[in-house]
């Protein structure tokens, strides 16, 4: 059986010249596979030897009795996101008293967030009711490059808010100020857009080197590399491989600077006396933990994991965290959570209310 199943794969790959990464899709162990396609003509295979040059993003479209559902779901979720990001960019942008360190990061990581979310959730939301839900290669490789750049900055920032909080919480106020100058701050941010660019780039480069033929049907609601990697002709090991050392080296450093950093704030959370500073310093950190722990634990599941590009059934349910869930979560955590960003916000939306008086009330005042 083994030797009629090797001359059949032989036969198909130099006879019909299917390519060997269509071999590999039906499995090696499918006998009945193997002969349905020998029973196709040559037309039928000829189609795995045309290169794709588009895609079709099935991913939630698929559920037709939900599509109503899923886009109101959805549309509310990047409405949220983008309000409460670009709002928070924007009020720490106007606003002096936010002009700090730690400030600085959180703008950038609610900048970054909005960014993912630009980059995924339109075509997403576009697919839903359209009949046209093909996505070009080029356009892949954008909304990957943006997707990936959000995220790899993400890491850093984190890293380097988790960094900041271990200094403010675990020094004097006097050793905060000297440890975290506002030039080391621009430095640490400089570095992480550094890297995020840089990670797509290598990424993308590689992607080049593969052809797509056979099946263009995506199973995701974004293009990620993974789906791609699959539905290449081209062996993609060099690829994976790249993926795998890349996306993991990022993640362990980043994870290793933010779990010492909580650590010690954990442990001088615990040698504090008073019970009401050490409920509200935990409450404080599990939340940011708990944004982090999720964050991370989708990425390094999804892309730092050994056979990931195997497992295509588990795209959808882990990206959502990483891409809609976070983002939409992050502005709430980290902000209003926050009395200070509350204060501010409070004295913003005074000023716009005295501004909106008219300007003959004021005329008694200024006599």
């Amino acid at each position: 059986m083994w030797c009629n199943l090797s001359n059949s794969y032989v036969e198909l790959k130099n006879n019909f010249k299917v390519p060997l990464r269509a071999l590999q899709h039906m499995g090696t162990n499918s006998t009945h596979r193997v002969k349905r396609l020998m029973t196709l003509d040559k037309v039928e295979i000829s189609e795995y030897n045309h290169s794709t040059t588009e895609f079709i993003l099935i991913g939630f479209t698929d559920q037709s009795e939900l599509k109503t559902l899923l886009f109101m779901v959805f549309f509310a979720i990047y409405l949220i996101t983008m309000v409460g990001n670009l709002g928070l960019v924007a009020l720490i942008y106007i606003e002096g008293r936010l002009h700090t360190p730690m400030y600085i990061f959180l703008g950038n990581l609610a900048l970054m967030d909005s960014c993912c979310s630009c980059s995924i959730t339109p075509k997403m939301l576009d697919n839903f009711f359209s009949e046209n839900k093909r996505i070009s290669l080029y356009e892949c490789m954008t909304q990957f490059y943006f997707l990936c750049l959000a995220e790899t900055t993400d890491c850093f920032l984190l890293a380097a808010m988790a960094y900041d909080r271990y200094v403010a919480i675990c020094s004097s106020p006097l050793q905060y100020h000297t440890m975290i100058s506002k030039k080391l701050c621009f430095q640490m941010t400089t570095v992480a857009y550094i890297a995020g660019n840089l990670h797509p780039m290598i990424e993308i480069g590689f992607l080049l080197r593969l052809t797509f033929c056979g099946s263009h049907q995506m199973n995701h609601f974004f293009c990620d590399v993974l789906p791609l990697y699959r539905l290449s002709c081209v062996d993609p090991y060099i690829n994976e491989l790249i993926l795998f050392v890349l996306a993991g080296s990022i993640q362990i450093f980043t994870i290793t600077i933010v779990l010492v950093s909580y650590f010690y704030i954990l442990f001088t959370i615990f040698t504090m006396k008073s019970k009401e500073g050490r409920g509200k310093a935990l409450s404080t950190c599990a939340s940011h933990f708990l944004s982090v722990s999720i964050f991370y634990g989708s990425l390094l599941f999804m892309y730092a994991r050994p056979g990931a590009v195997n497992e295509g059934n588990k795209d959808i349910p882990v990206a959502i965290f990483y891409t809609l869930v976070i983002p939409l979560l992050n502005p709430f955590i980290y902000s209003l959570r926050n009395k200070e960003v509350i204060n501010v916000m409070k004295k913003v939306m005074k000023k716009r209310k005295f501004c909106n008086i008219p300007k003959q009330v004021s005329f008694p005042l200024e006599n």
